[in-house]
Parts: C-alpha cells; structure tokens; sequence
C-alpha cells in the first residue's frame, strides 16, 4: 500500500455524512489537518436519500392538500394531478444547491477531500484507492443504510426500501408501509396526499412508537380521519408476489395486497467489512461502541453518528462529529443528553418531542411525583387559521422543572426549539409563564401550555 510518509492529518474521517463533515468543519476551524474520506456524495444520507428529499415531498404533498382544500379559506382551485418527474425535479434542485453548499465550505476550510472506499487498515491509518491515509486520530463515521427483516428480500421492484421510494417514478394506486416508525410515517404521509391508498403495518402497539403514547393516538386519529390505515400489535410474517402487486402476511394469519411494499423498519449501521473488528474495535451487533465522548476503546480511534447506538438523527451526528473536533483540539467538551434531543416527524400532521414521556418520568421519578398536562390547540388562533388540529402536551416533576415537550399538530415542528430550551435549561412553568409570546402564533401554544401548568390558565379552561 503506496504511501506519503510526508503526509500525517491530524485527524482523518471515514465518511462524509453528517457526522463526519461536522467534524470535518469544526476540526478545520480549530486548526487541525483534516482528511475526509467518502466513497459517494459528501453530506451522506441526510442531503441525499433522508432528511432533505424526504422533507420535499412531504412539503410538495402538502401543497397538493392545500390546491384539493382550498376552497374551505375562499380561495377556488382545481388539483389536476401529480407530476412525478416534476416534483423529483424540486427534490433535486433543493439537494443540488445544498450539495453545492457544503463542497464550497469544504473547500474553504482546506478540508483534504478524497474519494473512494476507505477501509481501517491501523489504529492511525485507512486505506483508499491504494494509498495509505495517516492520521494522529481516526474517525468513523460511515453512517447507516435501510435494513430489512430475516426473509424479506428488498429487490426494488415491488418490495422497496426508502432509497428506491425517494426515486420511484410514479404515485403508486396501493402501498403497504412495513413499520410505523418515522421512516414508514413520513412516507405514508407523504404518499397519502399524492392519492395513494395506503396502509401502515406496525408490530408494536402503536405508529412512532418512542414517542409519548398521547401523541401516538392523536397521530393514529389525525390518520384515521386521513383516510390513512393501519395495523398495529402484529408482527409481519411473510411477503409474497400477487400477479399485480405484494401481499404481505402477519403472524395472526391476516393479509393485506397492495402495488408495492414499503419496508421502513429501521436503518443498520454500515461497518461489515471494512477492518473495523480486525483492528480490535469493540461492536455490537454492527455498531460501533463508543463512551459519552464518542471514543471507542481504541485511544485513537472515535466514532460517530449512524454507526454509534445512539439516536438515528443527521442534527445529533452534527452534535457528536463537533465534541470529537473540540475534544481533540483540546477544548473542554461536555458529553450530549440524548434526551435533550429535539425530535420531529414531519407527517401530517406533524409530531415534535423533547425531554421524557409520561411513562418514563414515571418510572424515574415516581407516579405521584409527576404532573402532565395537555393543551388543545383548538384554543390557539393561529392553529385555527391554519385549521390543524392536536395538542401541546407538558410533562414535569411535581414542584419543579419541565422534563417533557410533546406537542402534535403542523408546524410543531418549529415549535421544537424553544422547547428545547425549556428542557435543557431545566425551565419551572413559572419562568416560561411569565414570558410573552407573539401573538397569534402557534409559538403561542407552549406559552399558553406553561400558564395553565403554573396555575394561571388564560384561554384554556381550569
């Protein structure tokens, strides 16, 4: 293996996504020689078959609802239809500029930029294109790739998994959504305003089954009344080919047929492969261990975002890939609190969280140490305006700080960040009450939420 023994990185990055160009970009504004290794397109899964393109269909489907509803504000319009091609065109364009985006600040930041697969060859060192790559520190960060179920094969064609889905060419009549997490939602979501008829099948009791159960059964309402179907607490046994489509069978014996089967059961790390064991990392079940400072066991080797058992979101990869730069550039670094974490489905409508559910703070804390609250959004008048409907749900330790934001409806979603920082900072209902929120704004509705927990409800009954 060819190598520049001239050439030592400070730091040298195995995968592009965003966790490792996070990395990347914090590294290089703290001085460190960075090497930053990808084998497709710098910004990973998020810019290119996640985050970004699944949230512009999302958005091109909610104007497809507002063009079939408007005549319920006044305004008249006709829905002819969608246009596939066009509608991938917007997606692409939005990834294109983006994409643009990050090269232009890569390259500003004198980032090494070398593509091609790279593999673990030393506990300082990756290989890539027949060149060895050497650096004081490595880190991992090769991200993660839709997984599927034993027997289940995804062959792209009528069994699909989300990368095919983002690229399909047609709406299609049927679809059945294997997993109700936030994968299989978004989709469903997303598919429903574009006409299909679809069915979400998810193994457990309820859709987003990690969020707090009332936010669960009002999104479960909010897709009842969409015409959106669902089934829940049986697992999937088996899919089979129809002459026109998929059925698929649950372990209760039920079956269901549609177009084409989507399987959204979740995403697997990407490291088979690629030297990560034979250089004595310790793994789990594919992913890679890492302590709250995201160091393996290995003193130069890190790793972060998909590939470490933690949350599976493109803004905590940010996160990790930013403490690692810090951490080795000698800055005092504080370990995350996942469950300071803002999270957002972006359905519709869409569902935001922060902090703990009712059950866990519970568990923590003790049932009569916990006090919830839930504010309808029928009470907030720019949610009427909107016409959305859902709830802002508060969960906090009796006598103390707020320790869960759970809050259903569209645009929640932006709601989140002033959310977060009533969780974080650890926030009494007394000290966001006495705040003034804008008004009419759905920002609104957590202040509102706030005053009715601290004892002065204003437009919400006692």
């Amino acid at each position: 293996m060819a190598n520049d023994a001239s050439t030592v990185f400070d730091l040298v990055i195995l995968g592009g996504g965003s966790g490792g160009y996070a990395a990347a970009l914090r590294g290089a504004q703290l001085g460190l020689d960075v090497a930053l290794i990808e084998k497709g397109k710098l910004g990973g899964t998020c810019l290119h078959y996640g985050c970004i393109p699944t949230k512009a269909l999302l958005h091109a489907g909610e104007i497809a609802d507002q063009a079939r509803e408007s005549e319920q504000f006044g305004v008249k319009a006709t829905f002819e239809g969608i246009d596939v091609a066009a509608v991938h065109k917007y997606k692409d364009d939005v990834i294109s500029g983006l994409y643009k985006g990050l090269q232009g600040l890569i390259a500003s930041r004198k980032i090494t930029v070398i593509e091609g697969e790279g593999r673990l060859s030393s506990p300082t060192s990756v290989d890539v294109n027949g060149r060895r790559i050497d650096g004081r520190h490595i880190l991992l960060a090769t991200g993660s790739v839709p997984k599927s179920l034993p027997g289940l094969e995804i062959d792209g064609n009528r069994i699909i998994s989300s990368d095919h889905a983002l690229k399909l060419d047609r709406v299609p009549q049927s679809a059945i959504v294997l997993g109700g997490g936030v994968i299989g939602v978004e989709f469903a979501s997303a598919w429903r305003s574009f006409g299909a008829e679809v069915t979400v099948i998810e193994g457990l009791k309820h859709l987003v089954p990690v969020e707090d159960e009332n936010s669960s059964k009002l999104l479960e309402r909010a897709f009842r009344k969409r015409g959106i179907k669902f089934n829940l607490g049986t697992f999937f046994e088996k899919a089979e080919y129809t002459q026109d489509g998929v059925r698929v069978t649950l372990a209760d014996g039920k079956t269901f047929e549609a177009e084409v089967l989507l399987v959204a059961v979740g995403r697997g790390p990407v490291s088979a492969g690629l030297g990560y064991e034979e250089q004595g990392v310790a793994m789990d079940r594919g992913y890679v261990l890492a302590d709250e400072y995201m160091r393996t066991n290995v003193p130069t080797i890190s790793a972060v975002g998909d590939l470490v058992p933690t949350l599976q979101l493109a803004h905590v990869g940010f996160a990790e890939g930013i403490l690692v730069a810090e951490r080795l550039a000698g800055l005092t670094t504080v370990p995350i609190d996942y469950d300071g974490v803002p999270r957002v489905t972006y359905c519709h409508p869409e569902v935001a969280s922060v902090g703990i559910t009712e059950a866990k703070a519970k568990e923590i804390y003790g049932a009569d140490k916990v006090v919830a609250l839930k504010y309808n959004l029928g009470g907030n008048g720019k949610s009427k305006i909107l016409k959305t409907q859902g709830e802002i749900k508060l969960v906090q330790v009796k006598d103390g700080a707020v320790v869960g934001v759970h809050m259903v409806g569209d645009r929640m979603g932006e709601q989140i960040g002033e959310a977060q920082l009533i969780y974080n900072w650890e926030a009494l209902p007394s000290e966001v009450a006495q705040l003034i929120h804008a008004h009419p704004t759905q920002n609104e509705a957590l202040g509102e939420a706030h005053l009715a927990l601290a004892g002065k409800p204003l437009h919400a009954h006692d």
